[in-house]
């Protein structure tokens, strides 16, 4: 199993096009060594096949088309390699891009929960503008962990865990959030009995993913924010991480400290990195400590093989 980063920025991307904090107006400058980022997904390609599931489709998508060769194999006049799409959540960085795929000549297989399908058709109703287009073969993803599969990503199983998190602004749970609005992936190959554990939104750490993830061979969760309070002090926003929905990487009960409580053989990797969080800066002390700690920061193009 191949799991390719299209995206490993969060909303805005890196750099952010109205930002001008150290990070964006530094690495625009020249003055901050830092990899520029497109906006959160994922591809999954199974051991066999041609095949690859899109996770999360980012308003940076056709960039990511156009970057990955692999995701154009030219077998007829409208072709793509890609077979299907699991939505962890109704966000707009996570479902912008399904509007740019409207070009499709069949209904693209949509895989997500019941709360997200609502976010999609009520608050923002991005698939019933689909329905106007290619269409949309929507898949209820089960949240008592029922293993699912993807046409053409062979090899593959799936399973979707609830975790703490906030729905989008628009959603009809914005303000009392039910499980299914955030979801993390578990993504194993069926030959080797490895898995992937990939959960770019969690608020909170809870047993159930934690299990996952210390059975896992590769963590890509959270990298939001370095800071609870990182968009306060900037002045970019008045409300903290944990408020918006996730888990901050540094201070006490913090991502990284349970990422060093995994096996010393886990994989572990931040992706949904925020423009102004100071691990983008590969010259900084938070950049060092996370490399110290063996976590890596996802980048676009990354490749995980398991």
């Amino acid at each position: 199993m191949k799991i390719r980063v299209l995206g490993a920025a969060a909303g805005g991307g890196f750099p952010q096009w109205n930002c001008n904090c150290r990070n964006c107006a530094g690495v625009r400058a020249g003055t901050v060594r830092a990899r520029p980022r497109t906006q959160s997904s994922i591809a999954v390609r199974g051991s066999t096949g041609d095949g690859w599931a899109l996770v999360n489709a980012s308003p940076d998508i056709t960039a990511h088309l156009q970057a990955n060769p692999a995701f154009q194999p030219a077998r007829s006049l409208r072709d793509c390699a890609i077979t299907g799409i699991v939505l962890v959540d109704g966000q707009v960085d996570h479902t912008t891009g399904l509007y740019m795929l409207r070009e499709s000549p069949r209904p693209w297989p949509i895989w997500c929960t019941d709360s997200t399908y609502a976010d999609l058709t009520r608050g923002n109703p991005i698939l019933n503008v689909l329905g106007h287009f290619c269409g949309v073969d929507r898949h209820r993803i089960e949240l008592e962990g029922q293993r699912f599969a993807i046409d053409g990503v062979s090899g593959v199983s799936w399973r979707a865990l609830p975790v703490p998190g906030k729905p989008a602004p628009y959603s009809p749970n914005r303000e009392s959030p039910v499980p299914g609005d955030n979801v993390a992936l578990v993504i194993t190959d069926e030959t080797t009995g490895r898995s992937a554990v990939y959960a770019p939104g969690l608020g909170a750490m809870d047993e159930r993913v934690w299990s996952h993830m210390r059975s896992a061979a590769c963590v890509m969760v959270d990298g939001t924010f370095w800071t609870d309070d990182e968009m306060i002090r900037l002045g970019a926003s008045k409300k903290r991480a944990r408020e918006i929905g996730h888990l901050a990487q540094s201070g006490p009960g913090g991502m990284l400290e349970w990422l060093e409580q995994l096996p010393h053989d886990t994989r572990r990797i931040l992706i949904h990195v925020n423009n102004t969080n100071p691990i983008l800066d590969q010259d900084s002390e938070p950049a060092a400590e996370v490399a110290r700690r063996g976590v890596e920061v996802a980048w676009d193009g990354m490749e995980i093989e398991l």
